[in-house]
């Protein structure tokens, strides 16, 4: 297994720090400035000190720590930007020496344990699905449950996503025939694998519609995200690595693999290749895969005729709204075709701000950290109940495990389902 290298034995910062002109376009869009209004905090402040870090005039002790663990990655300071500075790429990167320097707390580690090993995983949370209401108090109407009482890490009044009864990986056969030449693989994420199981039963039902046969690929494992995240760079190479090689195994056999998640999809599409910079043959790998892999929506939108059977159904009385993932609308440049596709059957009423990152922003966001998840969601639940929506939407599990709990806490009764959820519904409706 190759060991996770310093920063600086990696990037030279200087290449992406001394090109700063600190003309501050990156600071009102800053998702951490905009709840924690510091300098230090803030994009441009980030690069100052990684920088200053990379010339040895700033030592990375638990002050330093602190604040690069303070980033939500949501990348919107790298979308205005006018010389396009990764910087939440190199805040990925700094992480991983602190997390050597550090270490990565126990609870992290058991997730990442559990991460990589899926007969584990499966066994954990078949065992959550039988005793969970034991701490939990069920609401199945937002697929949620909510804490009997607090430990360490979750407060008891915080909403969480619920266990489904069976994994949606285990649920089905893995090769489904809907009579028709056309395959494609799914790769499910972990969120709607284990507790929002109605995503991708939602989308077996459409390409059952379509005609298209599924390859559920149930070698799959975890695609990184949360490690990569967190600097444990040791289980992203194993990870990936492991999903590239079984990807291989079938790339030939299906016309795309399609996943129903924006951060999987940025991970998969996009982080590979930032993660492998440094390992050249695994880098081409996964860029040999690119091209293969899309967003389900992007994917219905481009490449089916989906449009036709929504049509069948022109009902536009239900209002719902959209909400831009972060990893789909900024890394990936995916916003037009869910919108696209979700217009034909219903009244699609716009945020004030649909492109503002909700505040889900990673494992030690939403564990150490989670007083700045709180303040970023605030925001996004009140344009969501601005709108008087019945439904928020988003192609990503995160963003909705964050925006149903934001809703919980100011009271917001709108509900949330995936795209892919809504577009079966409709096509129920219709048959």
């Amino acid at each position: 297994m190759k060991e996770a290298k310093k920063p600086e034995e990696i990037f030279n910062f200087a290449e992406f720090t001394d090109p700063c002109v600190k003309c501050a376009k990156c600071v009102p869009v800053c998702t951490i400035y905009n709840v924690n209004a510091d300098e230090v905090t803030s994009p441009r402040g980030f690069l100052d000190l990684l920088g200053a870090y990379q010339k040895g005039k700033l030592e990375l002790d638990k002050n330093a720590k602190d604040i690069f663990e303070s980033c939500f990655l949501c990348t919107a300071c790298v979308e205005v930007c006018p010389k396009s500075l990764p910087t939440d790429m190199v805040i990925e990167q700094v992480r991983a020496d602190i997390a050597d320097k550090f270490g990565i707390a126990w609870f992290k580690r058991v997730f990442f344990y559990l991460l990589r090993h899926r007969t584990m995983m499966d066994l954990m949370f078949k065992l959550g699905y039988v005793f969970q209401t034991c701490g939990f108090k069920i609401k199945p109407e937002k697929s949620s449950m909510l804490p009997r009482f607090s430990l360490p890490i979750i407060k008891k009044d915080r909403l969480l996503p619920a266990l489904g009864k069976t994994s949606f990986l285990n649920k089905y056969p893995e090769n489904i025939d809907n009579g028709g030449e056309r395959t494609v693989a799914i790769f499910i994420g972990c969120l709607a694998n284990y507790n929002y199981t109605n995503i991708g039963d939602s989308l077996l039902k459409v390409l059952k519609e379509l005609h298209i046969n599924a390859f559920l690929a149930k070698g799959q494992m975890c695609c990184s995200a949360p490690a990569y995240f967190t600097g444990d760079f040791n289980t992203v190479d194993a990870l990936a690595k492991k999903n590239i090689e079984y990807f291989e195994s079938f790339i030939d056999d299906v016309e795309a693999i399609i996943i129903p998640e924006a951060t999987c999809s940025a991970m998969i599409k996009i982080d590979y290749e930032h993660y492998f910079h440094d390992q050249s043959e695994w880098r081409e790998r996964a860029l040999k895969l690119k091209s293969k892999i899309y967003m389900v929506t992007e994917w219905l939108e481009k490449m089916t005729n989906i449009h036709d059977l929504l049509k069948e159904h022109d009902g536009k009385d239900m209002r719902i709204t959209y909400h831009d993932p972060c990893h789909a609308k900024k890394m990936q440049g995916i916003f037009k075709e869910p919108r696209s596709l979700l217009r034909e059957n219903y009244n699609l009423v716009e945020m004030s701000d649909p492109n503002r990152c909700c505040g889900f922003g990673g494992v030690t966001m939403q564990t150490e950290k989670f007083h700045f998840a709180q303040a970023a969601g605030k925001p996004k639940a009140a344009m969501i109940k601005e709108t008087q929506a019945e439904y928020v939407s988003s192609e990503c599990s995160a963003c909705r495990m964050q925006l149903t709990n934001a809703m919980f806490e100011g009271n917001v009764d709108t509900l949330f389902k995936n795209p892919i959820e809504l577009i079966a519904d409709a096509l129920e409706e219709k048959a």
